[in-house]
């Protein structure tokens, strides 16, 4: 006896509130993952008593931080996953897999991922959350900063706006060297 399902065109796509997972629209209207209705009118007013369930998501896995990580990196650097496994000589379908958690990524494959992103490993390994004091250290790293340090507290409003300005500027506008 064969099921006779939808086309895939008609079906719904929906996404579960308390678990995230992207999943059709079942019949019995209860994500696959966390059986918690798909109708939010629904959850409120439960017609069946559930089971008491936390409320709290599940606790992350070490390496979905690793995935979220790499992801948002590379988002940052503005790379798309293609450009990011060029960098490192690896398929772009490996990129997809450790961002989509299918893969966890071996040692020399973070110590590559770190490379290509221009980071350190811990900025991997802590799901690229960098602190107000990272970022300090970084910009003190820097021979121009460090060199202008001194005569910053004795600039007026304007002169601050002004280095200010060309500053961003040169951000958005890189000057390139011959």
């Amino acid at each position: 006896m064969a099921t006779t399902l939808a086309p895939v065109d008609s079906r719904e796509v929906v996404r579960c509130d308390r678990c995230q997972l992207v999943q059709f629209r079942t019949n019995n209207n209860l994500c696959r993952r966390c059986k918690v209705s798909l109708d939010p009118e629904e959850r409120e007013l439960p017609a069946v008593p559930v089971l008491a369930r936390p409320a709290a998501p599940p606790p992350r896995r070490p390496h979905l931080q690793v995935a979220v990580a790499i992801r948002t990196l590379r988002q940052r650097s503005g790379l798309s996953q293609r450009q990011l496994a060029a960098r490192m000589n690896v398929p772009r379908t490996y990129v997809s897999k450790i961002e989509n958690e299918k893969a966890t990524p071996t040692l020399s494959s973070l110590e590559r991922l770190a490379t290509a992103l221009e980071v350190h490993i811990s900025d991997l390994l802590n799901g690229g959350i960098r602190t107000r004091e990272d970022d300090i250290r970084e910009l003190m790293a820097d021979d121009f900063v460090a060199e202008i340090i001194p005569y910053v507290s004795r600039l007026n409003g304007m002169q601050w706006a002004s280095i200010l300005g060309q500053v961003r500027d040169l951000t958005l506008h890189p000057r390139r060297t011959a």
